[in-house]
């Protein structure tokens, strides 16, 4: 594949973790890909040298931009730097998120960690699909080629946890927004996807690693392990490069089989 003709993948919060998943799956299928990162510089370059590793061939391109997401300011720069990086990107996975700083009762639960989660994983995934769909539908020639928005949501979303309801109101309300665009941008050769993580091994659990090691032994997960960052990449990849061209709105439970309604 020409580099001229290579496609290139914006994945948002793509330092480590599920997004670092995504991006060294993207690597691996000849994507170039653009890693979005908030704080952790160290961590993206890390990710970015595994994409070298991953490529497929030499010249794909891998860049690094930091951006908080959660700004304004920060999402137009990204999307102007991403544009001049690379001349056109034809994916966004909306990843970036964080969770509470402290697991509280919902009664507890104060407006600052409220505030905080639908800012970043909610708002910030947002506007910044707004902006992306908006430039894209303000070329036509970019109409031809298929695109792809991918938000990552959580087994949350449908899912209650008492003890950080704010992450589940913002991964609700992401859900919807998956819903929305997909809805808006049908008719523009933009499939708009969702996929709904399960117990994901990665920094965020790592605090309830072993509450989880015993749930999961116990039956709690149909298929009895852990999901990992490359679960969800794979997934992700999928979408992205069209083989799912025609389920638009689609939601993609990556979850081992907890999503499954049981007696």
């Amino acid at each position: 594949m020409d580099n001229s003709d290579r496609k290139t993948v914006l994945v948002t919060g793509s330092s480590r973790g599920i997004g670092r998943g995504i991006a060294l799956e993207m690597a691996g299928r000849g994507f170039n890909v653009a890693v979005n990162y908030s704080g952790n510089k160290e961590a993206a370059a890390e990710t970015l040298a595994l994409c070298r590793e991953r490529a497929q061939s030499e010249d794909q391109v891998f860049k690094a931009f930091q951006a908080d997401i959660s700004i304004r300011e920060h999402r137009t720069r990204l999307l102007q730097e991403v544009i001049e990086g690379f001349g056109d990107f034809h994916g966004l996975i909306n990843n970036a998120g964080v969770a509470p700083k402290e697991r509280l009762d919902l009664l507890e639960m104060g407006e600052e960690s409220f505030d905080r989660l639908m800012t970043i994983n909610l708002k910030g995934a947002f506007f910044l699909t707004q902006e992306v769909s908006r430039y894209w539908l303000s070329k036509d020639s970019f109409r031809k080629d298929f695109r792809s928005i991918v938000f990552v949501t959580s087994v949350s979303s449908e899912m209650i946890s008492i003890n950080r309801g704010e992450y589940c109101i913002a991964k609700t309300g992401l859900s919807m927004s998956a819903k929305l665009f997909a809805r808006r941008l049908a008719a523009e050769n933009i499939g708009v996807y969702e996929i709904r993580p399960g117990i994901i091994q990665t920094d965020m659990t790592g605090g309830v690693k072993d509450k989880y090691d015993k749930l999961i032994s116990d039956g709690l997960v149909p298929q009895r392990r852990w999901g990992f960052p490359d679960d969800i990449g794979r997934a992700a990849a999928s979408l992205v490069q069209g083989d799912f061209a025609y389920s638009t709105g689609s939601v993609i439970h990556v979850d081992g089989g907890l999503h499954i309604p049981e007696l």
